[in-house]
Order: C-alpha cells, then structure tokens, then sequence
C-alpha cells in the first residue's frame, strides 16, 4: 500500500496519541505523565534514519488530520542461542489503528512495511504482544503463540 510510510519527528504527538489509545484498548488510565518524555524520545529516535527504533504510519485521508495507523519497532542486540545465533531480535509494539479509520487495511500496511524494515536489517526473530483484536493480523502475517513464559520486574 502506497499510503505508508516512515515516521518522522514531526509524527511523533500523533504517535503518542496512537499510543494511548492502544493502552487505553487494553487498560484505561487517566495518567498521561509520560506522553512528554515518550515524545521527545520518539522525536530523538525518528530523527536517527539508520537508528535502530522505527515506525510507519498512515495519514488520515482528511488533509491536517493527523495519522489513520501506525506500527513500531526496535532492533535489540543480545546473545546468541541456538534458535538465534546472532542474538539479533525485533520487537514490535505501538500497533493501532484510530478508530474512525479501521478495517481500511492500514495497521497491515504498517506492519508489512516494518516486517520488511527488519528484514532489510537482517533481524529475523520478531516478537510481540497481541490483543484478543490484533491477534487475527498477526496470525495472518505468520506471527505464532510461543511456550515462552514472562516474567517483569518493575521499579
């Protein structure tokens, strides 16, 4: 799909805005301290072309209305394993679409442009967290279910 494209710093309060919406899907907060330091590091992070954390997006089809979707990554550099040897992964996250613009196909397009990002990087493990919503996407795209547990520990 034509429409996508990479994000730029300029993207990145649209972005959070996409963000919170997808938190919200999943776990609804008042709380929106850290909109201010997630938009400067996204700001940072998309004004790296060769860093290592992405995302596409769509525009909204209205001119000055902000983005239709979006779809992020990051390249993590780790150890090898026998499933891995580079240690190289990916993981995706930031996955919405705005809900006056769903079932357009738009978080698809995103992630087929991020999953080929990565390819072009050579990072061949990818993984995320799915909803009950985005699961059929995933599925679609060859994401499976892993045995893996996990665990987090926050301070």
């Amino acid at each position: 799909m034509s429409l996508v494209r990479r994000a730029v710093p300029e993207d990145a309060e649209e972005l959070v805005r996409l963000r919170k919406i997808m938190l919200d899907s999943m776990s609804p907060s008042a709380d929106v301290s850290w909109q201010p330091p997630t938009i400067a590091a996204l700001r940072a992070h998309l004004a790296d072309p060769g860093g290592e954390l992405t995302a596409f997006v769509v525009d909204a089809p209205a001119a000055g209305g902000g983005l239709a979707a979006c779809a992020s990554g990051a390249i993590h550099r780790g150890l090898g394993s026998p499933g891995n040897p580079s240690g190289t992964s990916g993981h995706i996250f930031n996955v919405c679409t705005d809900p006056a613009h769903r079932r357009r196909g738009y978080s698809r397009a995103c992630m087929e442009a991020l999953l080929t990002w990565f390819q072009e990087r050579e990072v061949h493990r990818l993984d995320l967290h799915a909803s009950v919503e985005g699961e059929p996407l995933y599925t679609s795209l060859g994401f499976a279910r892993t045995p893996s547990p996990a665990m987090r520990l926050t301070f």
